[in-house]
């Protein structure tokens, strides 16, 4: 009760740093409309028409009140009915989100597109976009068919990511098997599916010895994760993920902050560390309008000092970016 009776009123200006952000350029055919429902169509397609445009990414950051967006490109939206996206596609996504970028610096940071699941190409790749590109981390799915992240064939990925020092994002998929069990029960449904997909895939780097293995590795899992991270935190004697963990399993994960729910926020916090906590939007699936405001007032929900408030705002993410 106490955090909640903070005044930020005169809290100092936050400089806000976005990471969870997708883009998919103009030149990318989206098919991700054949599977919305009839009721949701019209939203899609508005969604759809602001992944497209560049000129709507950057004005979005002056519209949110941010300082910049961290974009990546996932192939959930151009895929085919079959599943799957042609390979030479990953290069021509990095090539396009890299020189965006180059046009937007300070304002854009990019993340790798690559095939998680690819073996070798996949980190082939990677490597170049990070090398040669510039780019500053990796974009990947939390599943393909039957995979999850402690799969053998996304091992090259990971420990290309490790190995170059730049963060994976784990993204969110909707499998096919949880979809078609939930979908019934409408939005709250579909999510469901998803942030066990995602917590799935966090089980499966800690249990599967990926840390382990990697110790370099960080990887960024999304609010929706939120149950995951708690089950591994919170219960049992297994890996524990809580702020008063050994920094040896804690330090490899990160969860943004999709929602801005104050209560959210003060769980991920008081699970992972003020510095493991980064925040995060979803633009344009989600336009958070008064980012400042809201994330002031959670903040203050919170009773986060100045220092930890900067650190989620974005000092976080310039670290895991690499950006001094």
């Amino acid at each position: 009760a106490a955090a909640q009776k903070i005044d930020d009123k005169n809290a100092a200006p936050l400089k806000i740093i976005d990471f969870h952000n997708h883009y998919m350029g103009p030149s990318l055919t989206l098919t991700n409309l054949a599977a919305v429902p009839p009721a949701q169509k019209q939203y899609w397609e508005g969604v759809n028409r602001k992944l497209a445009d560049p000129a709507a990414l950057t004005a979005s950051i002056e519209s949110a009140g941010i300082a910049a967006r961290v974009i990546n490109t996932p192939t959930a939206f151009i895929e085919d009915a079959d599943g799957k996206v042609a390979a030479d596609v990953f290069p021509r996504i990095n090539d396009h989100l890299a020189e965006l970028v180059s046009r937007n610096p300070g304002r854009l940071y990019g993340l790798a597109t690559v095939d998680a699941y690819s073996g070798d190409a996949g980190a082939r790749e990677l490597t170049r976009a990070v090398r040669e590109l510039g780019l500053r981390g990796v974009f990947v799915e939390s599943a393909k068919n039957d995979l999850l992240l402690d799969a053998k064939e996304a091992r090259p990925t990971l420990a290309a990511a490790a190995s170059l020092g730049v963060p994976v994002f784990v993204h969110p998929i909707t499998d096919p098997t949880m979809h078609k069990r939930f979908v019934k029960y409408g939005r709250l449904g579909v999510r469901l599916a998803r942030s066990t997909i995602n917590s799935a895939a966090l089980f499966a780097m800690l249990e599967g010895g990926t840390f382990d293995e990697l110790p370099d590795l960080r990887v960024v899992v999304t609010t929706l994760a939120i149950g995951g991270v708690l089950l591994a935190g919170g219960f049992g004697d297994g890996y524990r993920l809580r702020s008063d963990a050994p920094a040896l399993t804690r330090r490899h994960v990160y969860i943004d902050t999709m929602g801005l729910h104050p209560a959210l926020v003060r769980s991920a916090v008081d699970l992972l560390g003020a510095d493991h906590v980064i925040m995060g939007t979803d633009w344009p699936i989600v336009e958070e309008k008064s980012v400042p405001e809201r994330l002031h007032k959670a903040f203050a929900f919170c009773g986060l000092d100045a220092s930890q408030q900067q650190m989620i705002a974005s000092g976080n993410t310039l670290k895991l970016l690499g950006v001094s």
